[in-house]
């Protein structure tokens, strides 16, 4: 009898090969509805161009099914000056095929948007929060999504720092939802786990692979599926609880719900748990 998990491991190894193989970008806008003037805001921080496509499973079916406008904050343009504008162009198309707003935060994007910077160049960093929160003020955004404050990479960190120095900033009459997420270091104690469809985690590796610049040396996009996975394993422990049955999702994205009271980030009355594909949004955002 031959062994069963032999062919099914290299399967997948030969279907990963496939993956590396499928053209990048240059794909047709996936049809999204026309929103009205009064649609509510949501804003994605995406600390580099990609990161807006890795953690969109939240903000693509808040586009699509809540109504959102979905508007992505292009805090830097990558490290390399040779490269910003590229890839400025590469997350345009990326956010186009979604459906989302992009909105820049200067020529060349914000640099020393790292914790180190924020120690000790005070003023520096006042001017970069000051941009956040007039992007902020706005377009008075229902939902924020920025990455968790210990996300493994200095400059997720640092949005997450700039965000929070900017909702601060406002003052105690701004309040909205921010959802924390995770890409370089996993959140210690995620309360959401979103579902996406086969089909939604096409269109976010699609959009990923817009990035053709840094697909092409490391081609994570192909990974994307795998890492969302993960993603149930450790959600149904995490979000549904340490022992608890596994949840019946074959993709999911896991992140950090929290309510701005104008002050300080508070539990949420309503919207943690596991939210299934066409799962009830207006319960989660209230």
């Amino acid at each position: 009898m031959s062994q069963p998990y032999h062919a099914f491991v290299a399967g997948f190894a030969d279907l990963l090969a496939k993956g590396r193989q499928l053209p990048l970008g240059d794909v047709a806008p996936a049809v999204c509805l026309p929103l009205p003037e009064t649609a509510p805001w949501a804003l994605v921080f995406s600390p580099h161009p990609d990161d807006e496509s890795i953690i969109g499973a939240l903000p693509l079916r808040l586009r699509r099914e809540a109504g959102f406008r979905v508007a992505v904050v292009a805090v830097t343009q990558g490290s390399k000056a040779e490269r910003q504008a590229e890839r400025l162009e590469e997350m345009r198309g990326a956010c186009g095929y979604l459906g989302f707003d992009l909105l820049t935060t200067g020529e060349h994007g914000l640099s020393g948007i790292n914790p180190t910077v924020r120690r000790a160049e005070p003023l520096a960093w006042k001017e970069s929060v000051h941009v956040a929160a007039r992007i902020i003020k706005e377009h008075k955004p229902r939902v924020i999504v920025v990455p968790h404050e210990l996300d493994g990479h200095s400059t997720h960190q640092g949005t997450n720092l700039l965000v929070m120095d900017a909702l601060r900033e406002l003052g105690p009459d701004f309040a909205c939802h921010v959802v924390l997420a995770e890409y370089w270091a996993a959140l210690v104690t995620p309360n959401l786990m979103v579902e996406s469809t086969p089909a939604e985690v096409a269109d976010l590796m699609t959009a990923i692979s817009f990035h053709k610049g840094e697909v092409a040396r490391n081609p994570y996009h192909v990974l994307l599926p795998s890492w969302m996975s993960d993603n149930v394993r450790r959600g149904s422990e995490l979000v549904g609880g340490l022992g608890g049955v596994g949840v019946d999702f074959t993709f999911a994205t896991l992140y950090r719900i929290a309510w701005w009271n104008g002050q300080e980030l508070v539990a949420p009355t309503h919207g943690s748990g596991s939210l299934a594909a066409g799962g009830d949004l207006a319960a989660l955002i209230g």
